[in-house]
């Protein structure tokens, strides 16, 4: 391949350039917003700042006090914390026994994974599905219902397929059983699919709210997504052990602190999966 000439390499700087400001320059406004004290709100119009005269941790310190929002916090860290494991463990023992030639009704259940991908199920069905398990009001109706995305496990079984088949042919001549040769054999050559699978579910359990809102009744159990809603879309604060809200005057600094407390924990999670992220999303890209 030729080197691209000066200009092109200028000019793919500069579009990148301008990209990483347009993602930086929003993100730099809400922490900045977060950390302004209230005399430089109301020099800004009561808008958003991009540089704080004068730097409050109030708004932090009234959202971590111990308070509605800090259960909230640990509440969506223990749904996505434990929803992403039984997930991943769920998806890659279906995966693998998809995977498998000649599983015993590997090719029925793969119909239905896909049909699953293509059809989902409505609103009024799934509701009286957890339901009928009696999971309204609690935090495993924020799990159970989404433990298993289709997308996911035909991702998985590719991945899974595309490993060298005289790995399986030396197992099943020593003697090793299926499982022992998952937990053993493939997981361990899997880590970048499981990587990028991962945090694909974390996202999806942290950023989830809509489940939460239609079957958690108490407030004292809605996730981190529901409260931020509230505050930041309602302009209300939780009371009550019902749900119930009371007006709030209009606190940007307090809901922009919100906002950072919701964003700051997945972007804290992707450094550590970066490597095998980058390898994980070429998955199925290339053959041979």
């Amino acid at each position: 391949m030729e080197k691209p000439r000066a200009l092109t390499q200028v000019a793919k700087a500069v579009a990148l350039g301008i990209s990483v400001l347009l993602v930086v320059i929003p993100f730099w406004s809400v922490i900045a917003t977060s950390l302004a004290d209230q005399q430089t709100i109301n020099d800004s119009g009561g808008g958003m700042v991009m540089w704080p005269r004068g730097v409050s941790l109030a708004a932090y310190e009234t959202v971590l006090s111990g308070g509605v929002v800090t259960r909230a916090v640990l509440i969506s860290v223990g749904v996505t914390v434990v929803g992403t494991l039984l997930s991943l463990a769920a998806t890659a023992g279906l995966a693998y026994w998809l995977s498998r030639p000649g599983a015993l009704a590997a090719k029925p259940m793969l119909m239905l994974v896909l049909g699953a991908v293509l059809f989902s199920p409505g609103l009024i069905p799934s509701y009286l599905v957890v339901k009928e398990f009696h999971l309204l009001d609690s935090l495993w109706s924020l799990i159970l219902p989404v433990l298993v995305n289709a997308f996911n496990v035909i991702v998985m079984r590719a991945f899974f397929q595309e490993l060298p088949k005289e790995l399986f042919e030396s197992a099943a001549i020593d003697g090793v059983g299926a499982a022992t040769t998952l937990f053993r054999i493939v997981l361990p050559l899997s880590k970048a699919v499981l990587a990028v699978i991962g945090l694909f579910y974390a996202v999806a359990y942290w950023n989830a709210f809509f489940n939460a809102l239609l079957y958690i009744q108490s407030s004292e159990k809605w996730p981190m997504a529901l409260v931020l809603r509230t505050y930041v879309v309602n302009q209300t604060t939780i009371g009550g052990d019902q749900g119930a809200t009371e007006a709030l005057p209009p606190q940007l600094p307090l809901q922009m602190a919100i906002l950072v407390i919701a964003i700051v924990p997945i972007l804290l999670v992707y450094p550590f999966l970066q490597r095998h992220f980058a390898k994980g999303v070429m998955i199925g890209a290339v053959k041979g």
